[in-house]
């Protein structure tokens, strides 16, 4: 990996900090060559600290660790990717990210999706909702659901309708995360058991 900390006078260069698994971004913060080399050996992500004019290694007094996973050099040799895994909040005022975000792991639309069957969940009395109205059936239905698509899913797998089983299989999703959310749990929650099968 080149880095060309000559580009600038100060001998820095920006190092956007990712979470590893969420994909979000922490912080932002500059490295000189001697960081870098730091962070490579002792696997937490270290800095040049501007204002004390020292390397600073992140969580050195709170604790608040970034270890690392992997960095990246961008196209111009001049900005390093370092993606880590976070112990505890990141930025100094106790938030998740410097931007004040929750670092919560997303999956696109699944997410938004998830939100909203949630919403249906904690407002069951909205007559006109299909999710309420299989909240206020209870468990046992939103289960026989996803047994009932299931089905329907393997049988379309078998035939040649390539769009009945695409929508079957988004039948049987759907379902599932509506079974997921009457269990008290989130899609992030099978995708962590999964990762954890694949260490």
């Amino acid at each position: 990996m080149q880095v060309d900390f000559n580009k600038n006078n100060d001998g820095l260069v920006p190092a956007i900090i990712q979470d590893a698994t969420t994909q979000k971004v922490l912080m932002l913060g500059y490295m000189n060559e001697a960081a870098l080399k730091k962070t490579q050996e002792t696997k937490k992500v270290t800095f040049f600290s501007r204002s004390k004019q020292r390397l600073w290694t992140k969580g050195e007094e709170s604790e608040n660790y970034l270890n690392l996973v992997d960095i990246k050099v961008d196209c111009d040799n001049d900005t390093l990717l370092v993606q880590a895994k976070p112990v505890g909040h990141t930025c100094h005022k106790g938030d998740d990210t410097c931007w004040a975000e929750p670092n919560e792991q997303r999956f696109g639309f699944l997410s938004d999706l998830e939100q909203i069957i949630k919403d249906r969940k904690d407002n069951p009395e909205n007559q006109a909702s299909y999710v309420a109205s299989l909240f206020r059936k209870g468990i046992n239905k939103i289960a026989q659901k996803v047994g009932e698509e299931a089905v329907e899913t393997v049988i379309e797998a078998k035939d040649d309708n390539e769009q009945r089983f695409l929508n079957e299989s988004a039948d049987l999703l759907f379902h599932y995360l509506i079974l997921l959310q009457a269990k008290g749990y989130k899609l992030a929650d099978i995708v962590e058991v999964l990762g954890s099968r694949h260490e």
